[in-house]
């Protein structure tokens, strides 16, 4: 219902604020984008010390081996390449196997495990960096795709002691249909502008799977990966940890390539909800001011509720228009084709991202790759049992509703 002050319609005038607040936040957005762009990284051509790439792999992504065969191309003195597998039956082993013939100049190892914690990635992670040679790990998602001078700008910025961290950004790449093509503008048009205005106000206490170097003696300082893996967002938890010890933690100005391929709906509804809950359980407090992202939802309701008033037809027409323009130019900032591409999607896109903001601020439950999990109030994960499977050396919590119990491992 609309309440009306003195022939005021109340809630679509709140609706009106919110949007011109959102219109403010993109236009600071593009700032923070155009800000951090503008010069370029400094390098150091003598800071070249070994690297171990690190690579947990579960099933088989979109044009695999490329994505693969990049990590082995690159122009760096020394460095290993790690894939780790729960199994050997993965159907990826045999692009790995391919690719250690195809490289036999590489020290290319494939590492499987049991599990360490409730988090697969996490898992992997600590088998592949007991297992690595050398004390610079790269931890990279299977997914990404580099250049051939990815190792050298991205290994860079430890040179510099205060350092303890270095993590990138990355943006959509390959998108073969419409889902992809949602997909890579939401990381491109909102979620990359996003973390550039989260790390200009919250001092970048934070970090992305897309890359993740460190030194080993940083991550044993918190207790090394097995104290992150319970947790949904692991890579989220070494940036803070590793940031709480007083090291800095430093988005490089490199982008990696995320290769969306031809994904469905369906898939892209529980990876982007699992996303979202990962910023809810990391950052809880920032969770409901993510709410001035969503101009487009925001004039909608307006528009709606206004009754089609010229000034909510005129807030919607300027919520395209700020949407559209930023966008264009985060996209010009990164290089982005993909979505510069795609952007007569971008309320598609918009709109998609705002229902999966709604479902990923509600639940508890997040599917990843398949499997389903269960999230604890502190951000771990528990794996669902069936009640009779209950092992005596667990930790158990009732859900009567879904008829489950879930189990936090203890190692």
């Amino acid at each position: 219902m609309v309440v009306r002050n003195g022939g005021v319609a109340v809630i679509p005038l709140l609706l009106l604020l919110l949007t011109f607040a959102s219109w403010c936040y993109w236009i600071f957005a593009w700032w923070c984008v155009r800000a951090f762009f503008r010069k370029p990284q400094e390098a150091n051509p003598d800071f070249t010390p070994s690297v171990s790439i690190l690579k947990p792999v579960k099933g088989l992504d979109p044009q695999a081996y490329e994505n693969f065969a990049s990590f082995a191309r690159q122009e760096y003195p020394e460095y290993e390449i790690l894939f780790g597998v729960q199994d050997t039956e993965d159907p990826a082993v045999p692009v790995i196997r391919r690719i250690q013939r195809d490289f036999p100049q590489l020290n290319i190892r494939l590492i499987t495990g049991p599990p360490v914690g409730t988090n697969p990635k996490a898992s992997l992670l600590y088998h592949l960096a007991s297992q690595a040679r050398y004390q610079i790990l790269a931890m990279s998602d299977s997914d990404m795709r580099v250049t051939a001078d990815y190792l050298k700008r991205v290994v860079a910025p430890l040179a510099n002691p205060k350092v303890g961290l270095v993590t990138c950004l990355y943006k959509g790449g390959e998108a073969q249909n419409l889902a992809a093509q949602i997909e890579a503008l939401y990381i491109g048009g909102s979620f990359l502008p996003s973390v550039l205005v989260g790390r200009r106000y919250l001092s970048m206490r934070f970090a992305l799977g897309a890359t993740i170097v460190v030194h080993q003696r940083h991550l044993e300082a918190i207790g090394g990966l097995r104290a992150v893996a319970d947790y949904l967002a692991e890579d989220y938890e070494m940036g803070a940890r590793i940031g709480a010890q007083g090291k800095e933690v430093c988005l490089s100005k490199y982008i990696t390539t995320y290769i969306v391929g031809a994904g469905n709906f369906r898939e892209l509804w529980h990876r982007q909800v699992r996303w979202a809950k990962c910023i809810r359980v990391s950052r809880w407090q920032e969770y409901p001011g993510l709410i001035l992202t969503f101009s487009l939802p925001l004039a909608t309701a307006t528009a709606l509720l206004g009754r089609s008033a010229p000034w909510t037809t005129g807030a919607l027409a300027t919520s395209l228009l700020v949407r559209w323009g930023v966008a264009w130019l985060v996209s010009g900032y990164t290089e982005d084709s993909v979505s510069r591409r795609s952007l007569l999607l971008l309320p598609l896109s918009d709109i998609f991202t705002f229902l999966v903001w709604c479902r990923g601020g509600l639940g508890r439950r997040v599917v990843w790759r398949g499997q389903e999990f269960q999230l604890i109030s502190d951000g771990r994960l528990a794996v669902p049992q069936p009640l009779l499977s209950d092992q005596p050396n667990g930790v158990t919590q009732a859900d009567t509703k879904r008829g489950y119990r879930f189990r936090i491992r203890r190692w």
